[in-house]
């Protein structure tokens, strides 16, 4: 419920205000014309810079729209929306739970598991159209395999990547082709921790052309949100035998600002008790609108089944964020992205390489993982996040031989 406060009159300083205003209107114009060039290159190359790293969710994602052509024309004038987009509030009969729980795997010993090459192509069309939307409320959804999209993209392997940042194109290659830096111990103690920030996010009910321009794609019931696509990575790593922790605390219900200052003392509870952690996995998915009332779904059929495609994001550092060690994070970025298009090819995104934080300072093996997006179904994503927990699996596994 929002609410409206008035603001009290204050007619006695209002002839002052203006009086300054009047003043110093005109200084300011003159400074302005005469310095237009120099000053406009330099407030928006500061805004792009400090905003992107200190502005609250909802701003952020203003401000970067703001910016976006400063970033990359081709991907952005499709006004894909940003990695964390305003949410609308719950509506007030909703019930918090923001219980956690988490659950440990086995040794990480078990031999490792080799999926066979997947079949991949671009999806077939909507397989549900039963559901009317009313007409005022009906906004259009399509599909797109985005596995390839965007100009500027680096490769590794068999992935992809999209270099938002300053770090030249050739270093950014040589660290990635310097490999998996992530090696698991033998021991029965957890390495990996999956956690979410944006725990409510959720996803369309059907596999449809049109969808209701009411959605919040919010849910705080955890078999329909990113606990249940949590549970299906997590699934993968224990039965390969790699030791698993999956938090699932609720860090964006009931207040959605503030999310991540709160996984970040999650994370850290549990690096503290358990330093056996090696990678910390955020998960998310994203939100993807081009038109007032039209969203995007990212997806590939594999095998004969529509997959929600995933984007890996990892941060950089321009030297006042605090992630000192974001190689390393780009590194298994990289090599994670690699192996699961080796195994299912088009199922992932271009990497999103970018001066964001979001607590990957925590571990070296720190990275948030936007599996789908709004316009998924929860039965697709969960379908990605299977297959992206068997080849993280043999990654891991492989390279602790």
């Amino acid at each position: 419920m929002l609410k409206h406060y008035g603001r009290k009159q204050q007619s006695g300083k209002r002839p002052w205000i203006l009086l300054a205003v009047a003043a110093i209107l005109p200084i300011g114009l003159t400074i302005a014309a005469v310095f237009s060039v120099d000053m406009s290159a330099f407030t928006e190359k500061a805004a792009l810079v400090s905003a992107m790293i200190s502005m609250p969710e909802g701003s952020l994602s203003l401000l970067e729209n703001r910016f976006s052509d400063k970033l990359d024309k081709e991907y952005y004038n499709g006004n894909e929306s940003e990695v964390a987009p305003y949410v609308e509030p719950f509506p007030e009969e909703e019930n918090s739970d923001t219980s956690s729980s988490a659950s440990s795997g086995a040794s990480s010993s078990a031999p490792p598991r080799t999926p066979q090459k997947a079949t991949s192509q671009d999806p077939s069309p909507a397989s549900d159209n039963t559901h009317e939307v009313p007409e005022a409320y009906r906004g259009t959804l399509i599909q797109e395999n985005m596995s390839g999209s965007g100009s500027n993209l680096l490769a590794y392997g068999e992935g992809l990547l999209r270099n938002y940042t300053q770090v030249p194109d050739s270093e950014v290659v040589s660290i990635m082709k310097q490999g998996l830096n992530i090696q698991l111990e033998d021991t029965k103690e957890p390495q990996v921790l999956i956690f979410h920030t944006h725990a409510t996010e959720s996803f369309e009910p059907y596999d449809s052309s049109a969808y209701d321009i009411r959605n919040t794609w919010r849910s705080t019931d955890n078999t329909k949100n990113m606990v249940a696509v949590g549970n299906a990575l997590a699934k993968e790593l224990q039965d390969a035998g790699i030791g698993v922790l999956h938090d699932t605390t609720q860090h964006d219900y009931p207040s959605y600002n503030g999310a991540y200052e709160r996984s970040a003392k999650t994370i850290q509870s549990y690096l503290d008790q358990y330093p056996s952690i090696k990678i910390a996995l955020d998960v998310h998915r994203d939100a993807i609108q081009r038109e007032e009332k039209l969203i995007v779904k990212p997806v590939v059929e594999i095998d004969g089944k529509k997959a929600a495609q995933l984007m890996i994001i990892t941060g950089s550092d321009d030297g006042t964020m605090n992630v000192p060690k974001w190689r390393e994070n780009l590194r298994f970025a990289a090599s994670l992205q690699d192996a699961i298009e080796q195994d299912y090819p088009q199922l992932t995104r271009p990497i999103f390489f970018c001066y964001r934080k979001y607590n990957m300072d925590k571990t070296t093996g720190s990275l948030l993982l936007e599996v789908g997006a709004s316009a998924n179904t929860l039965e697709e994503s969960i379908y990605t996040a299977h297959m992206v927990g068997k080849s993280l699996a043999k990654l891991l596994t492989e390279n602790n031989k």
